[in-house]
Order: C-alpha cells, then structure tokens, then sequence
C-alpha cells in the first residue's frame, strides 16, 4: 500500500488512530505485544512518520529555526556552525531563514515557523527591525511560550535570552590599542544607525578617546553598512579632502577595513607607517590580507554554540528565566597597526 497512514493501520487492527500514535512512538501505556505488533506490521507496509502529526501529539517537532540578516559575511557562517555543532548530534533539524535587513522578511519568516510548530527560535534582528522598532513578531513568540534566543545583535527590550559580544569594551579596546601605538587622530567607520551593535562600539570609541584626553572629531565619525564598498567613499574623503587625514582608522568590523586599506593603498599611503587600521570580527581572511589585519576577535562560532546551549536549557525547563550572556572580546595584534615608538 502507498502512503500509508495512520488510519489505514488503525482500521487493520480495529483501534483508533491515537492508540496506532503511541505505539508507534513507543508509549508506556500500550502492551508491549501490541506495540510491536503495530510496529511490524508499519514497518512491513513502510509507513513513514509525519513529522507535523507527531508534533501534535507530542508538542514538539525536533526543529529550531535560525533567522540572520544575510549569509555573506563569515560571521553569520561561523555562528550558524556553532549552532549546528549542538543542534545536530542531537537530532534536531534547523531552519534558516536569511532577512537581508528587511522587518517585513523577518516578520514573514517568524510567522511561517511559529505556523510550522518550531520548537524554538534563534535570531540576529535585521536592520529595519532595530529602526522601525516594531517588536510585534517577537510578542507573538512570547505568547506562544516558545523560547527565544537573540544572537550577536540584541535588543534592549526584554523579548527573550540574549548572547552577545561586548561590543562596548570590543570597541574601547580597539581604540586604546590604537592609542598606545602612539595614534592622535583615530577615525571610527561606525555601523549602520539604529543598530545597537553598531551604538555600543561608537561609544566605546569615544569613551577611549575622552578617557585619553583626545577630543573627538565629528568629521572623522562616517555611518556606513558592514560592507566593503560603503567604507570607500567616506575613507577617500578623508584622505583627498581638505580636513587634517587621520592617523589611525577603527572599523566597525573587518569588511568595512578591507575597504579602507584599498583605498589607502591606491593613494600610496603607507600601512601602518602612516595609517594604522584595526577591525572588529577576526574575519578567516584577516590573517592573510595584506597587510595583516589587527582586529577584535568576535567568537561568532562560540555565541552560536552557546545560544544553542541556552536554548536547551529553555526547552528542558519550564522555570527557566531568560539571561543575557556575554562574552569578552579579545584583541588579536598583526601588521596593520603599528610599533610602538
């Protein structure tokens, strides 16, 4: 028989449907004689599990879904490995879903798996989300109890856990590295407005300065995306304009210096004799640019493996209060920064 259901077994040996559920799932309930004889007789007729009837009986369905903003950059990459590398060993399936910044893609996706019974929920916001700050999508989660994970770019409101990077002592470090390099004049490529990632590393930038007697320029302050082309512009201006050039570029993240050191090599600018830069995401090609790029290592890998841990936990325990977890950045000096004199 094709497709054989539920039903179909049932009315072979003249039960009902639940009675053939729990057999089939192995339930303490059914005689042991029973079990395996419905059990046989699905397997001899090779019925398949129904993942969504399943889930209904047992409220779950063995699924997270994963929401990032994109796939591009490795960060997200590492992450959704990190994620995996838990995830996977215990027979979860994951669901990703890519935003490309947009709140009304992350809105549809949260909708679509909370219509699919996902057990949980793990997401990095989406630029608009954080902007327009309409949070509507995630009280739907809430009020259906399932748990909530944000991961790498958090809220302030109180939606559900958290795992992140301190991206305010990330940034502060960065900028003190720079300084004691002997760096005066210190430009930040900070990250998209709206974005609190992008907040807490431009004021960790500024408290470094002020905190080191340096007072901030505002023409040495650029907005830009997390890619290369967007930090190219606001750098040539730097370096072609008629305002004093800086000494040192902090960027929000690795990408956006890539983008700055083109530049700065298509000027024949000396790096780091003349300009020292550093990034922000220990990015796998950052080793191997040239020159080396000095950065703040962002543990992408490490927040994913946690997240999926504290999402675990959530899943096992019904008093389990949602936390914040953050993880200390940690400085990784290479050639694009120079010697201290």
């Amino acid at each position: 028989m094709n497709n054989i259901t539920i039903k179909d077994i049932a009315r072979k040996f003249k039960c009902s449907p639940s009675t053939v559920s729990r057999a089939l799932n192995d339930h303490s309930n059914i005689n042991v004689d029973t079990k395996e004889t419905i059990q046989e007789y699905a397997q001899k007729m090779g019925y398949q599990k129904n993942s969504i009837s399943l889930s209904l009986l047992n409220k779950s369905t063995k699924t997270i879904g994963v929401l990032v903003p994109s796939i591009n950059h490795s960060h997200e990459t590492l992450m959704i490995q990190g994620i995996q590398s838990v995830f996977n060993s215990l027979g979860y399936m994951l669901i990703f879903c890519v935003t490309d910044e947009k709140h009304s893609l992350e809105q549809e996706h949260i909708k679509r798996l909370l219509s699919n019974r996902v057990d949980a929920i793990l997401v990095s916001i989406s630029q608009e989300t954080a902007s327009i700050r309409d949070f509507s999508h995630f009280e739907m989660v809430n009020k259906r109890k399932i748990p909530l994970v944000f991961i790498d770019r958090d809220i302030i409101e109180n939606y559900g856990s958290s795992v992140v990077i301190d991206d305010y002592a990330g940034a502060y470090l960065a900028t003190k590295h720079l300084i004691e390099k002997g760096c005066q004049r210190i430009a930040h490529l900070a990250g998209p407005q709206g974005l609190l990632v992008s907040k807490l590393r431009l004021e960790g930038y500024l408290d470094c300065l002020k905190n080191n007697g340096i007072t901030p320029s505002d023409d040495w302050i650029k907005h830009v995306e997390f890619n290369i082309e967007s930090a190219i512009g606001p750098t040539k201006n730097w370096f072609e304009g008629k305002i004093l050039s800086p000494d040192a570029i902090f960027g929000v993240n690795d990408y956006v210096c890539y983008g700055a050191i083109n530049v700065l090599m298509s000027l024949n600018i000396k790096i780091p004799e003349e300009v020292s830069v550093i990034g922000f995401d220990n990015c796998p090609i950052s080793p191997y640019f040239s020159p080396k790029l000095t950065t703040i290592d962002r543990k992408s890998y490490e927040i994913g493996r946690l997240a999926a841990e504290q999402t675990l936990e959530m899943l096992s325990s019904d008093t389990y209060l949602p936390g914040k977890s953050v993880l200390n950045p940690h400085l990784i000096e290479r050639d694009s920064t120079r010697q201290a004199s």
